[in-house]
């Protein structure tokens, strides 16, 4: 009997200890989790813990763990492990990072995924290097404009409005067209329209629908035939932390990223239209830009964020070269 029940404790040691020993890793993200980009978090999450290599993602969603634009820093000091996150949030950090979000720059989903196997996006990837970054799922996501009172489609119709716009590129560009910017993340929006701090918004069409900032506006501009506004929006992770992963690890974390990634791309494709049925049905009037008012942004995009963009950038002709060379 006593030989019983040391073995039963044995086995109940050995099990608490195996769980114990289990790596976790920290996962902080903006969104909530009905968003995109926490299902291609929970796609590597799921993915790794089916393969059973000892590691945990543990997800913190909705700003949980650190504020929407405070976690490329924790993530390059190895104070979190991965990040589903906007890159031109680090411009600061990395200047270069302000090109992955341009007006103008990427034409549609596909051309957005072929900037990811550019020569630009290895660029891009080397400045995350030097911070201890490196990119486990490439994304691109589209959006478009808000606006509490009006419709936004051109230059003229953001002159005088409070604005939010994510990054710093739009932020040049629509200050160009005389609008006030309100610096933000995109979860602080339905509240900024909620209280009369902002009168228009632009944001990714997940974000437009997650946050649901059609309770709070009167016309809805939809990335559909002319998408202005592409983000790229990837999931990262600290380069030494991956790199302290055992190969199997390392092999589960990146059999989950090419899952997420493929999934991620084609979801990505279908959040603009969907996203402009869900402002309709909440009786938003929907708004399209024309290629004329297109052509318009661009245009000022060119005289403001894109000459703006080389001034600030070390080597920043060179790689907006890089970019616009990607057909």
């Amino acid at each position: 009997m006593k030989t019983s029940l040391f073995a039963v404790v044995a086995a109940v040691s050995l099990g608490v200890a195996g769980a114990v020993s289990a790596q976790e890793l920290r996962l902080s993200h903006q969104w909530s989790t009905a968003d995109i980009r926490h299902q291609v978090a929970q796609i590597v999450a799921d993915e790794v813990a089916a393969a059973d290599v000892g590691l945990d993602i543990k997800i913190y969603p909705s700003g949980s763990l650190f504020k929407a634009r405070e976690q490329y820093k924790p993530l390059s000091r190895g104070q979190l492990d991965m990040t589903v996150f906007p890159l031109s949030y680090a411009g600061g950090q990395q200047p270069a990072f302000n090109l992955t979000l341009m007006p103008g720059l990427v034409k549609n989903h596909d051309h957005a995924a072929r900037l990811n196997e550019s020569p630009f996006m290895e660029e891009i990837e080397a400045k995350m290097a030097e911070d201890d970054v490196m990119v486990l799922v490439h994304g691109y996501l589209a959006g478009g404009f808000a606006g509490k009172d009006k419709c936004i489609t051109s230059p003229e119709d953001v002159q005088g409005l409070q604005t939010r716009a994510a990054g710093k590129a739009f932020e040049q560009m629509l200050a160009g067209a005389g609008a006030s910017i309100a610096s933000m993340g995109s979860g602080e929006i339905y509240n900024a329209m909620q209280t009369g701090v902002l009168n228009a918004a632009n944001t990714s069409s997940s974000s437009f629908v997650s946050f649901r900032i059609y309770e709070q506006v009167a016309c809805y501009t939809p990335a559909a035939d002319f998408a202005l506004w592409f983000m790229y929006q990837p999931l990262l992770m600290n380069k030494s932390t991956f790199e302290g992963l055992s190969a199997e690890q390392q092999e589960a974390l990146m059999a989950g990223a090419a899952k997420a990634e493929a999934f991620y791309l084609e979801e990505a494709k279908k959040q603009d239209a969907a996203s402009a049925e869900v402002f309709a049905k909440a009786g938003v009037e929907i708004a399209s830009m024309t290629q004329e008012e297109f052509n318009a942004w661009r245009a000022l995009a060119q005289e403001t964020s894109y000459a703006q963009f080389i001034e600030d950038t070390p080597g920043g002709a060179e790689l907006l070269e890089k970019a616009l060379a990607v057909e």
